[in-house]
């Protein structure tokens, strides 16, 4: 009785490392050592406690950061904002701490865009697909010149988008619509307008006749 209180009050020590057993830590013949864990072992354990209540206060109590369902419903925004943007929709996003909604603005397609984004659109939808028949310029090669006053099919706005729209197939013009969203022909069409008087070098000579615009 002596000797195993004896024992209790002073561990055995392991032969080779002089470190202390810890009492009662054994297992199929395997001893638990008494020492301490390495000093950057302790560290990343206490700045993880330390991390962790930042984080949640940052994110949770303070609001001031994403967490997984602000992403996914900023995901589904990006994803809806882009569907309407591809259907030609105008869209603004409102809301506020964290809420999201779109409302849908109507477009009045019988005027020109002014944006200079939208007409910087319409220039690279203008040069991916136009040009080969109007040239870069818009001074005419295949297709007519578009930057003099003189229009085969109408010069109005409205004239402008119904031939991207449908086409003129006997001319070789091709129909845009569903080649090109709403939105698109839109910002290609408003680009055209800006093509007037611009005397790019080598006009195509002129063709059709000369469009007045209606005196409001």
């Amino acid at each position: 009785m002596e000797e195993n209180k004896k024992d209790k009050k002073m561990p055995e020590v392991d032969p080779l490392t002089n470190d202390k057993f810890v009492p009662e830590h054994e297992f199929d013949g395997i001893r638990e050592l008494a020492n301490n864990p390495p000093w950057w072992l302790t560290f990343i354990f206490i700045f993880s406690i330390l991390f962790a209540y930042v984080y949640l206060a940052k994110y949770h109590f303070f609001s001031d950061g994403k967490v997984g369902v602000n992403e996914y419903e900023a995901e589904l925004y990006a994803v809806e904002m882009a569907k309407l943007e591809a259907e030609g929709a105008q869209v603004a996003a409102t809301g506020e701490g964290g809420g999201i909604s779109i409302e849908t603005v109507e477009v009045d397609y019988s005027v020109p865009l002014t944006a200079q984004t939208d007409i910087d659109k319409g220039a690279k939808v203008f040069s991916t697909n136009c040009a080969v028949c109007h040239l870069a310029e818009g001074q005419g090669l295949v297709g007519p010149n578009l930057t003099d006053e003189y229009w085969i099919h109408g010069g109005s706005f409205e004239d402008i988008m119904t031939i991207i729209n449908n086409g003129v197939i006997e001319k070789g013009m091709i129909a845009w619509k569903g080649q090109l969203s709403d939105k698109q022909i839109h910002q290609v069409a408003s680009y055209v307008t800006t093509l007037q008087g611009t005397n790019p070098p080598n006009p195509k000579a002129p063709e059709g006749e000369k469009y007045v615009p209606e005196a409001e």
